[in-house]
């Protein structure tokens, strides 16, 4: 678990700078990035160093955004949240709880993806096999297909009927596609599929707070609140279906 943080965070950290800033990025390299920050408080430091140095400080501040909406935390984590308020927990689990839980298994569906980075970009272009724009390239397309395999098409298409970049002939593969507009098109295919999945688990929970209500109602106790009496039985529901154990599988084989 320990290589795989350190890898992600070093392989997310090169991926953004290299979408955000390509030309300031292919300038500076891993082995001068650390004399360059030994030379910021140095009197003879460049201007060019300076700019470099602070769009790349600018990046680092960018990566937990990008690692969130470009990996399967987003639905992960809404999934989950829809689970705590179908079952009226209000707080429980904490958001902490729930953070941790999406992060984990944001680290297990993405261990195959970043080990191919590792294997096909990294390693290569640590023992200079390869030049730092192939490392880029290399590592974009593998995050890009697997952004493609869990986005619609017709997201797709309204991204790229949206940009500025009119092509009169249309990407041949998901290669060819700009990662500004795969980014947008995966978020929303990502927040659709994480709320048809919300839909689905709130309905049998809505059917027992239905039966409840109707119960109350025919007994006259209108004053009893409905979900003091229906939040045992929903969680009872829960823990005999073994929920946690279905939410998650659902979730880890909907990405397969």
């Amino acid at each position: 678990m320990k290589k795989i943080l350190k890898f992600t965070g070093k392989a997310t950290m090169l991926l953004t700078v290299g979408w955000l800033f390509p030309q300031t990025t292919y300038a500076v390299t891993i082995d001068e990035l650390t004399p360059t920050i030994k030379n910021l408080f140095s009197s003879d430091f460049s201007s060019n160093q300076t700019i470099s140095t602070f769009l790349l400080l600018t990046a680092l501040s960018i990566v937990p955004v990008l690692l969130i909406m470009t990996t399967s935390f987003t639905r992960i984590i809404m999934v989950l949240s829809f689970v705590r308020s179908a079952l009226g927990t209000q707080q429980n689990p904490p958001n902490q709880v729930l953070l941790g839980l999406a992060l984990f298994l944001t680290f297990f569906v993405m261990r195959p993806v970043y080990v191919d980075i590792n294997q096909q970009a990294l390693q290569p272009y640590e023992k200079n096999e390869i030049t730092q724009a192939e490392f880029f390239e290399k590592s974009e397309n593998r995050i890009k297909s697997f952004m493609y395999d869990q986005t619609r098409k017709k997201d797709i298409r309204l991204f790229i009927e949206l940009s500025d970049d009119k092509k009169e002939v249309p990407y041949k593969s998901y290669k060819d596609i700009p990662i500004t507009v795969m980014i947008p098109a995966f978020i929303i295919s990502e927040l659709r599929t994480a709320f048809s999945i919300g839909f689905l688990l709130f309905l049998p929970f809505l059917i027992i707070d239905l039966v409840v209500s109707s119960i109350l109602m025919s007994m006259g106790m209108m004053m009893l609140s409905p979900i003091m009496i229906s939040l045992p039985f929903k969680l009872l529901l829960f823990v005999l279906v073994d929920g946690w154990y279905l939410v998650v599988e659902s979730l880890v084989r909907s990405f397969h």
